[in-house]
């Protein structure tokens, strides 16, 4: 996987054609994990940077303060050392500023390009509940079959919350139990009495299973989108009840 540094645009030497350089180097390879069909960490990556640059072109102060300081002096009285900051060149402004103006668009394509391996894959994927949920789904299991497996894959499922001073998020943190092996007795009902006969403590746990009508890499791909189409699911129908 080639990396592109979070501080990609104020390392080393500040040249647009080396930046350039690092820049189409990475996207080429997002653009080949994309080509896979995998998207994680590679999109959430992306999307990260393409914020990031839009947010640096936008506050111009933003870009002076990534950029290391240097001691200019020291005051005799305090004793306490005083700084410069290191991108005082107009020319280096603008060099950079090429830079940003170069890379947005770049990424701006890659994140459309990710979202539309994203929409192929989620309309090809099929969420349903596995006998009755109870009122409380923010624990339970999914299943996970198709893929690169006719297998079943079970994982623990747990929703958090979490707040920031505007909105409310909900989170979700898997764990993988076991896989299930097809055969002609495995069903999804059939897996979940078992886990119940395991599990005691939970008689009636919340089970959704996830099915992928093509082949995708489980870890890549499959189970991050189907953890985020679990999420929506749960927040729509507990709309539907509060309403």
């Amino acid at each position: 996987m080639t990396e592109l540094s979070k501080n990609w645009l104020t390392e080393r030497c500040i040249d647009f054609e080396y930046k350039k350089y690092l820049l189409l180097a990475y996207l080429q390879d997002v653009s080949r994990q994309f080509g896979e069909t995998k998207l994680y960490p590679w999109l959430a990556d992306l999307i990260e940077h393409y914020r990031s640059a839009v947010a640096v072109r936008e506050n111009k102060q933003n870009l002076k303060n990534l950029f290391p300081h240097r001691i200019s002096g020291i005051d005799a009285t305090t004793k306490q050392l005083s700084y410069e900051n290191m991108l005082n060149d107009d020319d280096l402004m603008q060099e950079l500023s090429t830079i940003i103006e170069y890379a947005i668009p770049q990424f701006e394509n890659r994140v459309e390009e990710g979202k539309t391996v994203y929409d192929i894959v989620e309309d090809h994927l099929h969420l349903e509940p596995v006998g009755i949920i109870p009122l409380n789904a923010e624990y339970g299991y999914m299943f996970l079959k198709g893929g690169e497996t006719a297998s079943t894959n079970v994982y623990e499922y747990q929703v958090t919350f979490f707040e920031n001073a505007t909105e409310k998020f909900k989170a979700i943190h898997t764990h993988f139990i076991k896989t299930f092996a097809a055969t002609i007795s495995t069903t999804f009902q059939s897996i979940k009495v078992n886990l119940i006969r395991e599990n005691k403590q939970i008689p009636n746990p919340a089970v959704y299973s996830i099915e992928s009508e093509i082949i995708l890499p489980l870890e890549e791909t499959f189970l991050p989108i189907a953890k985020r189409m679990l999420v929506r699911h749960l927040s729509q129908a507990g709309n539907k009840t509060e309403s």
